[in-house]
């Protein structure tokens, strides 16, 4: 019965992190590429890009870009 319970407790230890992963439990940045003067929201900041904000949805994110003067245009 031990043995049974350590696998369970084992399985739920490794899944759990894949599972947060997978349902994109992450940041997402609005960046502002400085050669382009174009706004997106992105999981990471790639070189040459401005943050303009973190926001923890995607949907948040959006939003937020769309009311910012910098990515209008």
């Amino acid at each position: 019965m031990k043995k049974y319970l350590v696998a369970a407790v084992l399985i739920g230890a490794l899944a759990a992190p894949a599972l947060a992963v997978e349902t994109g439990g992450g940041k997402y940045f609005v960046g502002l590429d400085t050669t382009t003067k174009k706004c997106s929201v992105v999981t990471e900041m790639a070189p040459g890009m401005k943050m303009m904000g973190e926001y923890d949805s995607k949907e948040a994110a959006e939003k937020a870009m769309a009311d910012m003067a910098e990515c209008k245009g």
